[in-house]
């Protein structure tokens, strides 16, 4: 029998997270955040907000991070390494002769989702550094419930997540979840901080968006200052960074399955996880090793790969420096969407000068998801799990990919990233009844 599976043990778990920035010098190098041109500094703000070992991160150039050991316990308490599957289930009802179908398994997690790479560290320095509690926004709730769980790991370390409204009301299981790791939640937007009342007064079933709730975040640490510290899902260079252990894993795995992967893909919100599998091969692809296309799966109620590449805020309220990235501008909102993780403005800088530089391409999918229900309800009755709709964007791409290829006799070897399970998705799920075809695009 062939192999379906690669993995690794514990002693192979890697030692050093990838820091992509010095190897997009290549490129012309990544802009800095900047401060506006009006207003109090932005920059200013960041060693109030971030625990320094983040910081740090942040701000480095050095290609390689040693990652703590009481980091890498954690990542092994958590389930890591996680395996890699090639769907033969999903290829034999594809036909697929040529084409081969990866998925990284990032649902193996105690909370269901990657989050957990880039949660567990930053609690850790949040605890070193003397902080009562970390502080959050989150979409979807993958974030929020998996920050939740690295702080309950820390012993008496707090969490408080403010929960994009849409989204709050549609899982409350999730919020079980969070609240059983000891977590505040408050539905955003809140009265808890004046850009929530604001917000709430003109509307008190606002549906929020990431960008109000990570406002709402960053103020409720700023009213703390020096109790509380903010920690952030995605975006920034040192959450993709903490996230490259999944691209370093699949990198071995696919090495034990003697393949060289032809396409990558994953669903893009703000590009932690996608970026997570993605950069250690986009280096091969800079060192012009490798030939491999890079193809993020996106709502089209929030394309933000398709905005504008210039300056703005990370929030909606304009506390956050600067960032050179694609963007629908930090005010804009969008349409509410099964797929919550993914409604937000603006892409990663890191993310964003791969796509000026078209090495990242963008598949974006109608709002109504059923193209993208299509694909979960495949996956799961050909491979029997049952996974996030964030994470059935990038299947859909995947997919689509493999039945162009198809088409067209090429050979391919196609990596996706399942960025989390959708066991709470059950608003997304109830509709599966009405999808049992699979539309070819």
């Amino acid at each position: 029998m062939a192999r379906i599976q690669a993995t690794l043990t514990p002693d192979e778990l890697p030692k050093e997270w990838y820091n992509i920035v010095p190897d997009l010098n290549k490129l012309g190098g990544l802009p800095p955040p900047k401060d506006p041109e009006e207003g109090p500094s932005r920059l200013k703000l960041l060693p109030k907000i971030l625990t320094k070992g983040c910081l740090e991160l942040e701000v480095s150039n050095e290609r390689w991070i040693p990652i703590p050991e009481d980091v890498r316990e954690s990542y092994l308490r958590s389930g890591r390494p996680r395996p890699l599957f090639e769907a033969k289930g999903l290829e034999r009802k594809l036909e697929l002769k040529k084409v081969r179908l990866f998925y990284k398994a990032e649902f193996y997690s105690p909370t269901g989702s990657h989050k957990v790479n880039t949660a567990i560290p930053q609690c850790y320095y949040a605890k070193k550094e003397g902080y009562e509690a970390v502080v959050t926004e989150t979409g979807a709730g993958q974030w929020g419930s998996a920050l939740a769980y690295a702080a309950a790991l820390q012993g008496d370390l707090d969490c408080i997540v403010y929960w994009v409204g849409a989204a709050y009301d549609l899982k409350p299981e999730r919020l079980s979840l969070m609240h059983g790791f000891g977590a505040k939640v408050f539905r955003s937007p809140s009265q808890e901080t004046e850009t929530g009342k604001k917000l709430f007064k003109e509307n008190n079933n606002h549906k929020g968006s990431l960008g109000i709730a990570i406002s709402e975040a960053i103020e409720d640490v700023l009213n703390h200052e020096g109790e509380r510290i903010y920690c952030l899902g995605s975006v920034l260079n040192h959450v993709l960074t903490h996230q490259t252990i999944i691209g370093l894993e699949t990198k071995e795995q696919l090495k034990q399955l003697d393949v060289e992967p032809t396409i990558m893909t994953g669903c893009l919100g703000g590009g932690s996880n996608f970026g997570g599998l993605a950069l250690p091969f986009v280096k091969e692809v800079l060192d012009g090793k490798a030939e491999i296309r890079f193809i993020a799966g996106q709502s089209a109620g929030s394309p933000n790969l398709d905005g504008e590449y210039k300056y703005d805020h990370a929030d909606y309220a304009g506390f956050t420096p600067l960032l050179k990235m694609c963007t629908l501008g930090h005010k804009f909102e969008g349409v509410p969407i099964m797929a919550e993780g993914l409604r937000y403005h603006g892409a990663a800088p890191i993310m964003s000068l791969l796509r000026n530089n078209k090495l990242l391409e963008s598949y974006v999918y109608p709002t109504d998801e059923e193209l993208i229900l299509e694909a979960a309800n495949l996956f799961m009755r050909t491979e029997g799990f049952q996974i996030a709709p964030e994470s059935a964007y990038g299947l859909r791409v995947g997919i689509d990919e493999a039945l162009r290829a198809k088409r067209e006799g090429r050979e391919e070897n196609i990596v996706v990233n399942l960025s989390g399970h959708g066991h709470y998705d059950t608003e997304f799920y109830g509709r599966v009844a009405n999808c049992n075809s699979y539309t070819v695009v």
